[in-house]
């Protein structure tokens, strides 16, 4: 059975954590978040195992988590945004849209080296 002091601890350590992570997020490390997920868990697993009599750590902890799940959804938001920008440029890359002179759309496909000259 778990004591008040190692329950203690561990809301301290879990505090602490959050704060890393939220760190973490602010900075866009994510190999430094991955690396924080199993002792989250399992931080959180154990708390939940155990009867909480001090709402006031819980209520600071879970606005921790909230706000940190917020910047993790932006920063995830972030990453497919550029995702999508990325797949928008090779494409343009591999082909230019042009219009003929009725005015439909045509394609043209560009094959070969994609890179850029540069001239003076």
């Amino acid at each position: 059975m778990m004591t008040d002091d190692d329950m203690r601890v561990n809301l301290d350590e879990l505090d602490d954590l959050l704060d890393a992570e939220r760190a973490a997020l602010m900075s866009g490390n994510l190999e430094c978040l991955t690396r924080m997920v199993d002792r989250k868990e399992a931080l959180i697993g154990t708390l939940n195992q155990t009867d909480q009599t001090d709402l006031t750590i819980l209520k600071t902890l879970d606005a921790k988590v909230r706000r940190n799940q917020q910047l993790l959804d932006g920063a995830l938001e972030g990453i497919r945004s550029v995702a999508r920008r990325m797949a928008t440029l090779r494409r343009i890359r591999s082909s230019l849209d042009t219009y003929d002179a009725s005015g439909r759309k045509r394609k043209a496909e560009i094959g070969g080296d994609s890179s850029v000259e540069k001239r003076a």
